[in-house]
């Protein structure tokens, strides 16, 4: 159950969030990944605390950093730089979010590091990219991602307040694309033996997410509107709310295969010939009392029924408004693969899965997130320290909180 990664060998520099779920992805998928903390730690160690719990558990910090062993060292200092640089040496991949000018500081810019070690593979995450008068800008995920890429002005409403984010989102899709790019750089060095920087940006991967509206405005000089329920052209394209109070999505794109079905489920076949619904353009003029009627007809049943129903007409296209905890509980979503036992020493904890299946090696996490420094002795001596060097090498630990 190592995972299609098994032997390839990570150095990861990551702070937070973006870069951390990076290394954690290839963590999962079998790589054997080292972690660089400072004395103090990831500041991500202390998001339980952040929180506003007093639990004993980080729930996000070890989502990121499961199956991963953790070195400390200052880069502050020569000796640490320089313990950084020989991990490298016998790195396959190097995976940071720290800003590039920080980088360079420290002696770990992407020139200096691939004159020396030619075969690893550089991966990069920035907020804005590494050209342009704000490629060294700091940015968590909601400045890059939600805020200036467009995505939370693309959801609010005309007049409306903006939407908060959740926390990691954009993080966590740029972390995906990450791995995406790692792994291509891993098979281009497999055909042409040398390593590269592969990068990627939060603002690059908020704007990819709405490309889809990027691309009209571009080609066409247009901006779609902020879907409104109650003004929806598409009626088969809307969510409703049943009879229980559960809401749900009826997703009939294709407004003439999928408006049958729903007028059929909805208990109202008459409706198929009824000349203010009989077309699609009928309908889009027609839209608003037909919501309205819609809006009746499914609040007279609970969810289950209407589910019933709906499993009668192939053609119907829906799902549930989950929440978190109906998420989780879903049978779909378990059976799907949705989650994953990670073990631990007070027995295996249940956590969220990395996205990805391996049907023919298969990956399983081997472990939780490390303690602070916990392998930094038994990763420097396999990389062919000394006692001697490990003396000059431990620093003073801060308290990195929970």
């Amino acid at each position: 159950m190592a995972g299609p990664l098994e032997g390839i060998r990570v150095v990861e520099l990551g702070v937070w969030v973006a870069g951390p779920a990076a290394a954690g992805i290839l963590a999962d998928w079998g790589a054997d990944v080292v972690k660089i903390e400072p004395p103090a730690g990831d500041p991500a160690r202390a998001f339980g605390q952040i929180l506003g719990g007093d639990l004993p558990t980080n729930p996000p910090f070890e989502l990121d950093n499961r199956s991963k062993r953790s070195v400390v060292l200052d880069l502050a200092s020569p000796v640490g730089r320089d313990a950084a640089l020989r991990l490298l040496d016998t790195a396959d991949v190097f995976v940071t979010n720290v800003r590039p000018a920080a980088l360079e500081r420290l002696g770990l810019g992407h020139e200096a590091v691939l004159e020396r070690c030619p075969r690893l593979v550089y991966a990069l995450i920035t907020g804005f990219g590494l050209t342009g008068p704000e490629a060294d800008r700091p940015a968590f995920d909601i400045a890059g991602w939600w805020a200036r890429s467009g995505i939370a002005a693309l959801l609010t409403p005309p007049g409306g307040e903006l939407p908060f984010q959740r926390g990691g989102m954009g993080d966590h899709t740029t972390a995906m694309t990450a791995a995406a790019m790692i792994n291509a750089a891993l098979v281009g060095r497999a055909r042409t033996g040398r390593g590269q920087l592969v990068t990627t940006s939060l603002l690059r991967q908020g704007a990819y997410t709405i490309s889809f509206d990027l691309n009209v405005t571009l080609m066409w000089g247009l901006a779609i509107g902020v879907g409104r329920r109650g003004a929806m052209v598409n009626p088969a394209m809307n969510n409703y709310t049943a009879g229980d109070g559960r809401r749900f999505w009826v997703v009939g794109l294709e407004a003439d295969r999928h408006w049958p079905p729903l007028a059929r489920a909805a208990g109202h076949p008459e409706w198929l010939e009824d000349p203010r619904f009989a077309t699609r353009r009928a309908r889009a003029e027609h839209a608003a009392e037909l919501i309205g009627l819609l809006d009746a007809e499914f609040a007279r049943r609970p969810m289950a029924e209407w589910a019933a129903r709906f499993a009668d007409e192939p053609d119907m296209f829906w799902a549930p408004v989950n929440t978190v905890e109906d998420l989780l509980v879903d049978p779909q979503f378990l059976a799907a693969g949705g989650l994953v036992d990670v073990p631990a020493a007070g027995g295996d904890i249940a956590m969220v899965a990395t996205p990805v299946d391996f049907l023919g090696t298969p990956w399983a996490p081997r472990g939780p997130a490390p303690e602070l420094g916990a392998d930094t002795a038994e990763v420097l001596r396999a990389a062919g320290f000394t006692d001697d060097e490990l003396d000059n090498l431990t620093p003073r630990r801060a308290d990195p909180g929970p």
